[in-house]
């Protein structure tokens, strides 16, 4: 499969659109003004049900009408970022952002962060697998135990991971 795409329905495009740019340092590929896609996939629409619909959009209507749903709770978007807490303490500082919980760190020694965008998708920013392993090595953990809770045998990725 090429160009996947993950699309968000959106009830204020020119603020969503601020959003992704700015905060999530996303470039815009495309602007159709109800319809902007960016270069990552994300793409964001303000007509998600008129989309569906089709009447506006397609000779033979779909007749399918959706009924938008606010926090819906079933799917996310997973960003790895750079810098992983200055991310989180900018996104913090963002008003109108809901954050969904705070920095967990799983067993497997990777942190991330959940939060809403402002038409409640669920964002999960991840700390860089990389960054991740050279935090646990900087513990004291040796390669092998960080390979232990990374659920692998291949210490050669490990090793490569700490290069990086």
């Amino acid at each position: 499969m090429k160009n996947i795409h993950m699309l968000f329905a959106v009830s204020d495009m020119e603020k969503s659109k601020a959003f992704y740019e700015t905060i999530l340092g996303q470039k815009v590929e495309v602007d159709l003004d109800v319809t902007v896609a960016f270069e990552s996939g994300i793409v964001l629409n303000a007509d998600y049900p008129g989309l569906i619909y089709a009447e506006k959009y397609a000779p033979q209507p779909t007749g399918i009408k959706l009924e938008m749903m606010p926090k819906p709770n079933n799917s996310q978007l997973v960003i790895e970022v750079e810098n992983f807490d200055d991310f989180v303490t900018k996104i913090k500082a963002i008003e109108g952002i809901e954050i969904l919980h705070d920095i967990t760190e799983y067993n497997w020694g990777q942190r991330v962060f959940r939060f809403y965008d402002y038409d409640k998708h669920i964002i999960e920013i991840d700390e860089k697998w990389a960054d991740a392993t050279k935090r646990l090595r900087a513990q004291g953990f040796t390669i092998e135990e960080i390979a232990e809770r990374n659920g692998t045998t291949d210490l050669e990725y490990i090793q490569k991971l700490l290069d990086s």
